[in-house]
């Protein structure tokens, strides 16, 4: 008889917050397991769900681009009293909603996709200036959605 080895899952402190209603976005535990799906490490994470007004604010005041944005990522330094992964995650529900409807993709994994590419930026990864991290990025991004049940979110 073979022994079961059970996988310990790393620490995940999570806060998700809904300040525009919780109408069409996703639940704390798909929030949950997309996030521990994409982090091998611990994690301090806020997940916030605004709308087009704050997401655009967001952007205009943090990236200096004056629209509203499927997802921005703001990392942080560990604090001392944790070791690992720390940030927040900034969702625009709208914006999710309205580019799963344009890109033929059902919510869940439009917004699937986009919380693992936001926790791949806050473990270091840049897309927008960093060609390698880029192929990277879609490989990985291809990889945890697969093993998650979702399609290829570039297919």
């Amino acid at each position: 008889m073979t022994a079961v080895v059970k996988r310990r899952l790393p620490e995940l402190r999570l806060t998700v917050q809904y300040p525009a209603g919780q109408a069409g976005a996703p639940t704390r535990p798909q929030v949950r397991r997309w996030i521990r799906a994409a982090c091998a490490e611990p994690a301090e994470v806020t997940v916030r769900f605004v709308d087009r007004a704050e997401g655009e604010r967001l952007n205009r005041d943090y990236r200096q681009r004056d629209y509203a944005t499927n997802v921005l990522s703001f990392p942080y330094e560990s604090a001392e009293h944790f070791a690992g992964i720390c940030g927040d995650l900034v969702l625009c529900l709208p914006v999710m909603q309205l580019e799963a409807r344009e890109q033929n993709k059902p919510p869940e994994s439009h917004f699937a996709h986009l919380i693992v590419h936001g926790m791949l930026h806050l473990q270091g990864y840049d897309h927008e200036t960093n060609k390698d991290d880029a192929e990277r990025m879609e490989a990985i991004e291809r990889k945890i959605l697969e093993d998650l049940g979702y399609p290829d979110p570039y297919g």
